[in-house]
């Protein structure tokens, strides 16, 4: 099933008021994110780096790592009531007006 940010957003908010006991802080919420993102990283640089992986990180799923980014950064939306489809809308605008031509004038790395 496929929603929107603002479902996605509503879906996280009914999770925390139902399974849940509330929202951690802000700044809970914001070191739970510098976790999950470290284990995307763990994750990225011995999958695609030169590290090579330990055996009990074998089978960490990259998926869901970042799906639990996103829970999150959802998290951190909702209590900041901002609503992440308007920012995304108007933060991709803002990056096709500045960078339009900007990348197309990198040199290619082959």
């Amino acid at each position: 099933m496929k929603y929107n940010l603002k479902e996605y957003q509503k879906i996280v908010d009914d999770w925390i008021q139902d399974i849940g006991f509330g929202y951690f802080s802000e700044l809970t919420n914001m070191a739970i994110l510098t976790e999950e993102v470290g284990e995307v990283a763990r994750i990225i640089s011995r999958r695609y780096g030169d590290q090579s992986f330990k055996d009990s990180d074998r089978d960490i799923d990259l998926a869901e790592e970042l799906a639990d980014v996103l829970f999150v950064l959802i998290c951190l939306a909702n209590q900041a009531g901002i609503d992440l489809e308007t920012a995304f809308h108007q933060s991709i605008k803002k990056k096709s007006k500045r960078d339009r031509v900007r990348h197309q004038r990198n040199q290619s790395n082959e």
